[in-house]
Parts: C-alpha cells; structure tokens; sequence
C-alpha cells in the first residue's frame, strides 16, 4: 500500500502544476494585447480561479483513486487513506466560494475603475464595494444559518432475530443464507414502513456556505447549461455552413469595407454620447439599455470584419491564410459534431437515467467503468472531459443570452482579443458551475455518476 500511496501523491503533485501551466498557456494566448505586461493581480485569480475549477472537477476520479488503498480493507476505516479527501473537498469549495464572491468582484471593480485615479484610490474604491458585499452576505448567511441552517435525514431502524450459534454451517447455503426460514432475505427486509424517522442534524457553516453557493450554481447552470448544450454544438456547425465559399474581388473588398466603415463611426459617436451622459451622472435605465446595444452592435462588427478579412486575404501568405481559414472551418464542423454527440449523450442520460423510474439503462456510468477497465485514465479522462464541456456549453450559453437579453453583460472570450473584466465574469462563472457540477457527483445520493465513483 505505500508504493500505492506514493504513485497517488505524485500523480495529484504532477496533475495541478500541469492545470496550472495549461491555464497560463490559456490566459496568455486569450488576453487582449491592450492587457499585456499589466493588470497581473486579475491575471493571477484568473489562473488561480480556472485552476480550482478544474481540480475539483478532477478531484472525484481522484477520490475513486484514494479509496483503492482500502479496496482489501472489510471497510474504510480499516486502513489509513492516503489523502484527506473530506477536507479537500471543503477547502476546494470554500476557496471556490471566496473566489467568486470577494476576490472576483474586487478584481472586476480595480480593472474597470477610472485609470486617470490613482493605485490607492482605485483600491480603496475596489475594497468599499466588496467590505459592502461582505457585510450584506454575512448578513444574511448568519440569519439563514440560525434558521433553517439544518439538515433533514430519512433513517429506517432494522432489527434482526438472532439465532443460536451452528454446530455446522451447513444449514446456510445460498439458497437460505439468512435466519429464517419463510423467505431467503434477512430479517430487518422486512420491516415496516412506520420504521421510517427523521434525523434532524445541524450542519457547519462551512458545509452551509457550500450547499448556498451550490443552489445558486444550479440555477445558473440550469439556464446557461441549457441552452449552451445546444447552441454550442449547432454554433460551430452552422459557422461551416455559412462559411466564406471564395475570395472576393478587390472591388467588393472595397466596397464592403466602407460600409464596415461607417458603421464603425456610427458606432463611435453612439459611445462618446454615452460616456459623456456617465461623466455627467445620468446613468439610468435608458442608459444601460444603450450600453448594451452598442456592445451588441460592437461585438457584431467586429464578427464582420473578421469575416471580411477572412474573404480577402492580403500579404505575401494570402493564400496560406486562405487554406488555414478553410482548415479552421472544418475543424469548427468536426468539433461541432463532437459537440453534438455528446450534448445528445447528456439528454439521453438524463432522460433515461434520472427522468424514467426505474433507470433503463445507466449509460454514462457503465460507459465510465467500461473505459476504466481497459485502463484506469481512460475512466477518469473521459469523465473529465463530459464535465468541462458542461462548463464551456454554460460559457456558451451566457454569450448567447447575453445577445437576446438587455440584464446579462456581454463577456466574450475570444482567441487573442479578451479583456480581463471578461476573463475574470466568466471565471466566476465557471467556479459556480462547477461547484454544481461535482458537488451533485461527490455528495448527492441520488442517481447520477456517483454509480461509477461507488462501482470502483
């Protein structure tokens, strides 16, 4: 079992740095060039954010893990786990809770405050939102904490006959293993439906904290996971479709162009009125309604002039870029089908896992094990890679709410061109999501894959 514990430790050891330098690779090759060589605290809880979010997605193949050093063991606590996965989990989902409510928003209100202010004034400024922040949720955790911060358990009392000890166990076969001799289960199978209590436990505010944070990712995993799960997939395929079938002519470069053009100045003089109405203090309603136009209409142009380069490449490498664009949309095509296969497994699995009672079939969980059996990674890999395209479809999914709805910001993440303020909401984002998402995995008794992690 040592050589066992050591490999363990290792491999988590070997796994977060990998996390944490893949996630680097993502911020450097994201962020706007405008963010380059400044804004360094945002770009640390940025790499520091999307890292816990994926080790506590890969925390339960590693929990699967801890527990076969006890697989010999006739119960778990015969033997010493290699690691405290109880008090991993709850440091996991308390930093994941700090994370999204303080440390997040003081990041977003330090990068956008005014630039002309000073470093001092701009962190004061930062910290006077967030102390505020604290003391409502404070406030208001403390109150429901002391009211309804308990936990309700069904619990059945089972009792057995007990019977005199054999001379010979031949009385106990596999046709009568048990005392009795009217029916082959134990005794307490039988026992009345009025056996049933209700425990009434007071739970830590530490586990509180998490089953809020929990709810509130639920939520917002149900509406931006829904319809991520489908536009995502349909998105990258519907991009192959309307793709740019030739090059155009200089002529209609031109022309295009100029239209683009105007619509850019239009654009232009739309922003200044609006911040010239934010200096002078009239922010209301109407004016956020504006915001958000121009934002979706800033947004839309710049999709039109990547496009229009796309169908007239300029250079000396013109028709290399005219090859990597045709590349670049059949690679959108193929994960697009990937996309749909498996938001279509997601459905599936829902319907005929958790919808339907009893279960037709356990379908993603045996599929789990099946990978598993071949080889342990293979399990663990693929399960990793259902959760996080669950967390790019809620990304997805807020980026096109966020097109059709006046209420939700537009944060765009785009290869080369993202701002921090942007990185750092869907971070946020991503934290919550992911706290819903293992959090049901790990805990939840009810039926979902926790029938591969119970199967190891």
């Amino acid at each position: 079992m040592g050589d066992f514990n050591l490999a363990l430790v290792i491999v988590a050891i070997v796994v977060c740095i990998l996390v944490f330098i893949f996630n680097i690779y993502l911020l450097v090759n994201y962020q706007h060039p405008d963010d380059k060589n400044q804004a360094y605290f945002p770009k640390f809880v940025v790499v520091f954010g999307l890292s816990v979010a994926a080790i506590s997605i890969l925390m339960l193949p590693a929990d699967v893990a801890n527990r076969q050093a006890c697989r010999h063991s006739l119960y778990n606590g015969a033997c010493n786990l290699t690691l405290p996965m109880k008090t991993l989990w709850l440091v996991i989902y308390i930093v994941d809770a700090i994370l999204v409510f303080f440390v997040i928003p003081f990041a977003m209100f330090y990068y956008e405050g005014d630039q002309d202010k000073s470093i001092g004034k701009r962190i004061k400024s930062s910290l006077m939102w967030v102390v505020a922040t604290a003391i409502v949720c404070g406030l208001v955790l403390g109150i429901l904490y002391g009211v309804v911060g308990k936990v309700d358990f069904t619990v059945r009392h089972l009792s057995s006959a007990a019977t005199a000890f054999p001379n010979s166990w031949t009385d106990y076969t596999s046709n009568q293993p048990c005392i009795g001799s009217s029916f082959h289960q134990c005794s307490a199978y039988a026992a009345s439906a009025s056996s049933e209590k209700t425990w009434t436990m007071r739970a830590t505010f530490p586990e509180y904290v998490v089953a809020l944070a929990t709810i509130v990712g639920s939520v917002l995993f149900s509406i931006f996971g829904g319809v991520g799960i489908a536009c995502l997939p349909l998105g990258l395929i519907f991009s192959f479709i309307r793709r740019p079938k030739a090059v155009i002519t200089r002529s209609q470069y031109i022309k295009e162009a100029t239209e683009l053009s105007k619509k850019a100045k239009e654009l232009k003089k739309a922003a200044d009125a609006l911040h010239q109405e934010e200096r002078s203090g009239s922010k209301g309603r109407k004016w956020r309604k504006n915001v958000k136009s121009v934002e979706k209409e800033l947004l839309l142009l710049e999709e039109d002039v990547k496009a229009l380069e796309e169908m007239y490449p300029q250079g000396e490498k013109a028709e290399t870029a005219w090859a990597l664009t045709i590349i670049g949309y059949l690679a959108n095509l193929i994960l697009g089908v990937l996309g749909l296969i498996v938001s279509v497994a997601w459905v599936a699995h829902i319907i005929i896992y958790l919808l339907i009672d009893p279960p037709l079939s356990a379908f993603l969980n045996e599929i789990f094990i099946k990978l598993d059996d071949i080889w342990g990674l293979f399990g663990t890999a693929a399960f990793a890679f259902f959760c996080f395209y669950l967390l790019i479809a809620v990304i997805a999914g807020a980026m096109m709410l966020g097109l059709r709805l006046v209420f939700i910001t537009i944060h765009p993440m785009k290869w080369g061109a993202t701002l921090m303020n942007s990185f750092l909401f869907n971070v946020g984002l991503i934290l919550l999501c992911s706290i819903r998402c293992t959090f049901n995995l790990s805990f939840n008794s009810n039926r979902d894959v926790t029938t591969w992690v119970l199967s190891q």
